[in-house]
């Protein structure tokens, strides 16, 4: 399904809002992914006012509203083409078995610059840029390419894991907090050791319960899980991992206990569970995705890893929303800074190791 969007410069409004958030360490509410018009294989004559170049982009198949990644790297990647001038065209994959020959489609289209969407895509992110060196990749949440012509947008995903894991250790009153988790792939094992590590160091009684599930689109899993995981005295459940930890979001709402969102401001994103939501662990992608669009455009998007993390404000706690006034009466918005300030200060470590 071919989005075709030929943009012109306005002021980036939405942008500069993201821009606002991430300096103060909160998630932003869901993005604006409106297509001003733009159908489905809609074409248009008008030229894109500030530049020839063409960058394209191929979502995953969770589609271009999954209030996630694709929904926030889309919204990046407009923001971008908005404030430059330049033509961006996406494509939704209908399936993983897609992916190639999405990004081969936009390539022979003459764009010269692809943005892809999550880990699932890594392979056909590589094969593409080893048969089109001349074109320049960024790949959203992947860091094991390592080629000259490609970009990880990364993030510190252990960072954003301890502040909510310290957050999770303050406010248990059981002394038992858990975790929710999709597939195992870098990404998710980093949110889990930085959130026991984190509530660990908060509180040194606390156990941490985890479970893996191999499927990020599988909430009746998740939900099973996060009962399960109530059962044995969990009160607040740290969801990772797509619709599969909304599943455990979901247990953790149903049961009138605590829960804690992942990637995105969930509180925004998922409202059936938000009256129990202490915060989600953000992860600022439409940033880094804007970004990465304007150094290219600009000669400046260098290959390798690109991390986002505490520091330049790519990752950090949403805001508190219904539980601020709870949560400042116990503390644990003191504890959960003073764990940002050690992580920062390199007083305090996540504890997460990169294997190899």
């Amino acid at each position: 399904m071919l989005k075709k969007n030929v943009r012109s410069i306005v002021p980036a409004i939405v942008l500069a809002l993201a821009l606002t958030l991430v300096a103060c360490g909160g998630g932003a509410a869901a993005p604006d992914t409106s297509d001003d018009g733009a159908t489905e294989a809609e074409t248009t004559d008008e030229e894109a006012s500030g530049s020839d170049i063409r960058v394209g982009v191929v979502l995953d198949t969770g589609g271009e509203n999954d209030k996630n990644f694709n929904e926030y790297t889309l919204a990046g990647v407009r923001d971008a083409a908005n404030e430059l001038g330049i033509e961006f065209n996406y494509v939704v994959s209908g399936a993983p078995t897609e992916y190639e020959r999405n990004i081969e489609n936009l390539i022979e289209e003459g764009h010269e610059m692809i943005v892809t969407v999550g880990f699932l895509m890594g392979e056909a992110t590589q094969a593409a840029a080893e048969r089109h060196p001349d074109v320049s990749f960024a790949i959203v949440d992947v860091d094991f390419i390592d080629l000259p012509n490609v970009t990880g947008l990364v993030f510190a995903e252990d960072e954003v894991g301890f502040l909510a894991g310290a957050l999770a250790g303050c406010m248990t009153e059981t002394n038992t907090v858990s975790t929710v988790s999709g597939v195992d792939v870098p990404a998710v094992v980093k949110f889990v050791t930085g959130y026991q590590n984190g509530a660990l160091w908060a509180n040194p009684d606390v156990e941490t319960l985890n479970v893996y599930i191999p499927s990020f689109t599988d909430p009746t899993a998740g939900k099973q899980a996060g009962e399960e995981q109530i059962a044995n005295g969990s009160d607040v459940i740290f969801g990772v991992g797509g619709g599969t930890g909304n599943g455990g979001l979901l247990a953790a709402h149903e049961a009138g206990l605590m829960a804690i969102g992942v990637d995105v401001d969930q509180y925004f994103t998922y409202e059936e569970v938000q009256s129990s939501l202490l915060t989600s662990a953000a992860k600022n992608m439409d940033v880094a995705a804007a970004q990465a669009v304007r150094d290219y455009v600009n000669g400046e998007l260098e290959p390798g890893n690109r991390l986002s993390n505490l520091e330049n404000g790519g990752v950090g706690l949403a805001p508190f929303h219904e539980w601020e006034d709870r949560i400042q009466e116990r503390g644990c918005d003191v504890v959960a800074e003073e764990a940002r300030e050690g992580l920062l200060s390199g007083e305090l470590t996540t504890g997460y190791e990169p294997e190899g």
